[in-house]
């Protein structure tokens, strides 16, 4: 019975992914969307860090960097969108430079820190559901194999971290002149 939480965390992240890949074929997607779809991935992964650091499985620091991350960015991709129409995505995005846009909407970093997140999440759920069955004497995994598989998933735990501040970084940069345009002078603001 234990395990069943990892499956359906696993079948969360499919539907997740499933419904943008139908929204993007079907033409169907439109920037509100963006918008929720963001949030909805805050709500689970918040929700899940928060359940792994109460069962003391996570660090406590790491969902503090993600809540704190999460708040900063989302509230300077909401100024974008209110004041300017920008997105976080698209033709009308909030990144004004090359790299900027590389790390934040491209693909490749949007699938990179998604297989991150699914699969740290799905190997903390394993990690759970073994310590749990140790700690009532259940012997399913012999224990210095489960140590070295809890140090494999705080790997991609910390992988998980780094890109989620790898991908943060250049919103902050970038969205500092949405938040903060009638304060900074004319030749700072760019083509805001």
């Amino acid at each position: 019975m234990r395990i069943i939480p990892v499956f359906l965390t696993i079948f969360i992240i499919y539907l997740n992914f499933l419904d943008g890949y139908v929204a993007r074929k079907l033409g169907v997607a439109s920037d509100f969307s963006a918008l929720f779809d963001i949030k909805g991935d805050r709500i689970i992964e918040h929700i899940f860090l928060i359940f792994y650091t109460a069962m003391n499985v996570v660090n406590f620091w790491v969902p503090v960097i993600f809540v704190t991350r999460s708040f900063l960015v989302d509230t300077l991709r909401s100024v974008a969108y209110s004041r300017y129409g920008k997105t976080s995505f698209g033709n009308k995005t909030m990144m004004k430079t090359h790299i900027s846009r590389f790390l934040t909407s491209s693909r490749f970093s949007r699938a990179t820190y998604g297989v991150s997140k699914v699969t740290a999440f799905v190997l903390l759920g394993i990690v759970l559901v073994f310590k749990q069955a140790l700690q009532q004497n259940i012997s399913w995994i012999n224990p210095p194999i489960l140590t070295r598989l809890i140090n494999v998933t705080y790997i991609f735990v910390w992988i998980m971290v780094a890109f989620n501040l790898i991908r943060g970084i250049p919103i902050l940069i970038d969205g500092r002149f949405f938040l903060f345009e009638k304060y900074l002078p004319r030749s700072l603001k760019g083509d805001v």
